[in-house]
């Protein structure tokens, strides 16, 4: 099963009033196991970077400038999500409503809802009452995120999908043993038989033994279980 971690990086918080997106980060997962493929890009939000965006972000309008815009990176970023693979998403509805604005300012069919797994919803129906915030999961989790000096998409991906992982119920939940370098030879145990012997075992009970069995079936009487099975 491919699915994708995904974080966006924004200049604000609603697209409806012009607000960008200016980082993607995702990182891929087969049977639940990081394959080494990421995706990252930076964009050109064609728009001023606000004083709280940069102060959150980093990111400034000169770093931004020289950065592709969303349709020079459209296709490669679609391509890399696929048709149906699960987007798994902290607080999808808010990455996926700018993803959606950014892919109809395109003319671009927008991405199905039912695809995104939202983590913050999973944290609240397995920890309620507590807070849901990935610095929160990192540290119920024990998952080192003391690099996470700012935001940043393809960091918080990488986060994200360790908490992912641990909401789950750890990195094998399916016990699905997937080659993390090579998925195409990733094997189920469900489907593992073991292969008949191609040489029996010799006997280990010694005459002695086996005469002692059958004095002691002898003195059972003509009742006894082993008599009436054979």
């Amino acid at each position: 099963m491919r699915e994708i971690v995904l974080d966006t990086e924004t200049t604000g918080f609603e697209p409806a009033e012009g607000h960008r997106i200016v980082e993607i980060g995702a990182i891929e997962l087969f049977n639940h196991v990081p394959t080494g493929r990421t995706f990252h890009q930076y964009i050109n939000p064609e728009r001023a970077m606000p004083v709280e965006a940069f102060e959150v972000h980093g990111l400034g309008d000169d770093f931004l400038r020289g950065k592709p815009r969303f349709a020079e990176i459209a296709a490669e970023f679609l391509e890399f999500i696929g048709m149906d693979s699960r987007l798994v998403i902290h607080n999808a509805a808010f990455d996926m409503k700018f993803l959606n604005a950014e892919l109809a300012w395109l003319s671009l069919p927008a991405i199905t809802l039912e695809r995104a797994v939202d983590t913050v919803a999973m944290a609240r129906r397995k920890f309620p009452g507590s807070p849901a915030s990935l610095d929160a999961l990192c540290r119920r989790f024990g998952i080192d995120n003391s690099a996470r000096e700012k935001h940043g998409a393809l960091l918080d991906s990488e986060l994200l999908a360790e908490v992912y992982l641990e909401l789950i119920g750890g990195r094998q939940p399916d016990l699905a043993f997937a080659a993390a370098a090579n998925p195409a030879k990733a094997s189920v145990t469900g489907a593992w038989k073991a292969a008949p012997r191609p040489v029996p075992l010799a006997p280990r009970l010694s005459a002695e033994e086996k005469a002692a069995h059958s004095a002691f079936i002898g003195s059972l009487g003509d009742g006894a279980i082993w008599k009436r099975f054979g």
